[in-house]
């Protein structure tokens, strides 16, 4: 093997991982690849002898990609944040796309996205990939210290504050999970068993097709109508909404609406819809824990 070859097969031996590190800061599988390929160009440029670490080289260089498209992203606010068409990011494989999502979380990914690219970049480096913060502070160019108070506060918006006790919360998601798998089988028995007969519906207008009443009231006529989030079901996922359990619809982990979710007695009291982008920046947004 030549030496061309052989360095390929080292930079393939981290491909997985730097992919990995590439689709938790982009949140899009096409650009993580996009990303990925740009480091082997460069190190294909470069002579292996200087570098020390490879492994930390290639995760510098993916690194600093991603910080840069994150921040044109910015730059250019192409990226709207309220009820819109699901964002294709022109992948080839859309069930590795899926297999990525379902890695990562679309709850985990909403909120990510909340986040200022320094942030996003030393929390998933720190967080997710233990990587030292003096590795961190030379890629967002900062000291250690100030990568430590990025990572940390990016720490506090992912996992929010909880506006209920920890044994409530748990008793909120067990009734939203269920809540989400009936809407997803389209199980009318089962959406009757976790409908508080009372239940009100309510939703944005972006939400609904024209005509439709934004408010809806009973178990049987929300049961009915299920069918106009049940389509979106399989795209949603837990959340924490304003400190409640709830859940967001994120399409290749692109938000499009939130469920803010009242339970009483174990059942789902309420629930809203909302689609509407000025109420979405305004809600406090986490991911839900398992624990």
């Amino acid at each position: 093997m030549n030496e061309h070859g052989a360095l390929a097969e080292r930079f393939e031996a981290h491909r997985g991982r730097l992919r990995a590190v590439a689709y938790r800061m982009l949140g899009s599988a096409a650009e993580a690849d996009d990303a990925v390929q740009e480091a082997w160009l460069r190190l294909s440029r470069t002579d292996p002898a200087g570098i020390d670490n490879l492994e930390a080289w290639l995760r510098t260089v993916v690194s600093r990609l991603c910080l840069d498209m994150l921040r044109a992203r910015t730059a250019r606010r192409e990226e709207p944040y309220g009820w819109q068409p699901p964002v294709q990011a022109g992948d080839g494989d859309p069930e590795r796309e899926a297999e990525l999502l379902d890695q990562v979380g679309r709850a985990m990914l909403v909120v990510l996205d909340t986040l200022g690219p320094n942030e996003r970049v030393a929390f998933v480096l720190h967080d997710v990939f233990a990587v030292p913060f003096e590795e961190i502070a030379a890629i967002v160019g900062r000291t250690p210290a100030a990568a430590k108070k990025l990572a940390s506060r990016a720490r506090r918006r992912v996992r929010g504050a909880a506006a209920v006790p920890a044994a409530e919360l748990a008793r909120q998601r067990r009734v939203v999970e269920a809540f989400l798998a009936a809407a997803r089988g389209g199980d009318l028995d089962a959406l009757l068993a976790v409908l508080a007969p009372d239940v009100v519906r309510r939703a944005d207008a972006a939400v609904l097709p024209p005509g439709r009443d934004p408010v809806v009231r009973g178990a049987d006529a929300v049961a009915r109508e299920i069918e106009l989030f049940g389509r979106r079901a399989r795209h949603a996922e837990p959340a924490l909404v304003d400190g409640r359990a709830g859940a967001v619809v994120a399409p290749h982990g692109r938000l499009l609406l939130a469920m803010a979710i009242t339970v009483r007695d174990g059942r789902v009291a309420e629930y809203e819809l909302i689609a509407d982008p000025g109420r979405l920046r305004r809600l406090d947004l986490a991911v839900l824990d398992d624990h």
